[in-house]
């Protein structure tokens, strides 16, 4: 049974990022029925086993108190006719603890079946995995697609692979690239085998870059001055001179991949975020203006997980031609949508994610382990910085994937972990 829960999260993982990144409400659902299936599976083995590890309470608490949030955040605390929740949209809301719990219980049961070197490369060598297989269908459809739909019927001109949305597959080239990146520099490959990985990445980074995604490129760029810094034991001039080689190699290169479209598009960042009102108010800074002053008028709670697309209609100052559904930068929706309850619980996430990596790079020992981590944390940084530009995160494929590089950076490889072949007593 072990080895059937550890090949379903497996599969979910894959199966996520095919439909469109798991976007649609009827995907979503069958994403959270997956996991909560596995999560029966996992309760009776462990019935079996006498087992109940789950992971590092330290790390799990903070999404159960999310979601409990969340759920506070749907109830009517009045007794008028019509609902009167915190939340502007109370069944979405309830629908986002549904998917927040699903994430939790695949994080938690990653943690029990999949915290030792042997299967964290399995999952490592699957997210790559997903990752190629993405940029080479994203390429074949820039360089092919003709008509509406192709392979899959929604995929019309816009996006880029699989996904609806260029910068939402953006999320996954980067979280792919930090993992094959940070095992490269890491040593955490064998020599015969490192020209396999540098070959992977190597369509990952075309598409990354073809897909048009600023935020994508501006991510990347930040991974590898990370990976250098990190990496690199020599002095601070020596460092500052590796970094501008490299970023000058990396920018010319992107830029030589991605044509005039790319130049074009950067040339267009000034105008994203001047404001201007011609644009029917679609900018980020117009949508960010009017974030905070949502935010404003409901800081202690915010206006509900899933009620942003709703609540911003009283605050979005324009011709109501385009209506923001998200905030462009997750950092402010958690602080609309969740209040200082809200982002309180996201800093203590953050927090205890960094604190548990901190801990597991000062006891590891060897390569190997060390590889993973640091990885597994490139990987994060991506996703950490391109947040502050898009919402990658709020489609179910790229959140699992995401959760899979806290779960290795995060576990313990000392615990008494589940290994299906190998028992650790």
């Amino acid at each position: 049974m072990r080895k059937v829960i550890f090949a379903g999260l497996l599969g979910l993982i894959v199966v996520a990022a095919i439909p469109y990144g798991t976007i649609e409400a009827w995907w979503k659902a069958a994403f959270v029925f997956g996991a909560f299936g596995l999560c029966i599976l996992a309760i009776i083995e462990g019935a079996i086993s006498g087992s109940s590890y789950v992971g590092p309470r330290s790390i799990l608490l903070p999404l159960v108190a999310l979601a409990a949030f969340a759920f506070v955040q749907t109830i009517s605390f009045t007794q008028q006719e019509t609902w009167q929740a915190i939340s502007a949209d109370p069944y979405q809301t309830r629908f986002f603890v549904l998917q927040i719990l699903a994430l939790t219980i695949c994080l938690a049961l990653l943690y029990r079946y999949a915290s030792n070197e042997r299967y964290m490369r399995i999952l490592i060598h699957v997210v790559i995995a997903v990752g190629v297989a993405s940029a080479i269908f994203g390429i074949l459809r820039q360089t092919t697609q003709q008509h509406d739909g192709f392979v899959i019927p929604l995929l019309r001109n816009q996006g880029y692979g699989q996904f609806l949305n260029k910068n939402h597959f953006a999320y996954l080239m980067e979280m792919a690239f930090g993992l094959g990146l940070g095992m490269i520099l890491a040593r955490g490959v064998k020599r015969d085998r490192l020209m396999i990985y540098a070959a992977l990445m190597l369509p990952i980074w075309i598409a990354l870059v073809m897909s048009n995604s600023r935020g994508g490129i501006v991510a990347m760029l930040t991974q590898i001055i990370a990976a250098v810094l990190w990496m690199s034991s020599q002095r601070v001039v020596v460092k500052a001179a590796l970094v501008s080689v490299l970023v000058a190699g990396v920018l010319l290169g992107t830029l030589w991949v991605g044509g005039d479209k790319l130049a074009t598009n950067i040339e267009s960042a000034s105008t994203d975020f001047a404001g201007d009102t011609t644009r029917d108010g679609a900018s980020r800074k117009e949508i960010w203006r009017a974030t905070l002053k949502m935010f404003a008028a409901h800081p202690l709670a915010g206006v509900g997980f899933g009620g942003y697309w709703i609540g911003i209609t009283a605050y979005h100052d324009a011709s109501g031609t385009l209506t923001p559904q998200e905030a462009h930068n997750e950092y402010l929706e958690v602080l609309s949508s969740g209040g200082l309850i809200g982002f309180a619980i996201l800093v203590w996430f953050g927090v205890s994610v960094f604190r548990k990596v901190q801990e597991n790079l000062r006891s590891d020992h060897g390569f190997a382990r060390r590889a993973v981590r640091f990885s597994a944390v490139l990987g994060m940084i991506g996703v950490v910085v391109h947040s502050l530009l898009d919402f990658g995160l709020h489609l179910m494929g790229n959140a699992l994937i995401f959760f899979v590089l806290i779960m290795l950076a995060t576990a313990s490889l000392n615990e008494k972990v589940i290994d299906p072949d190998v028992q650790q007593q």
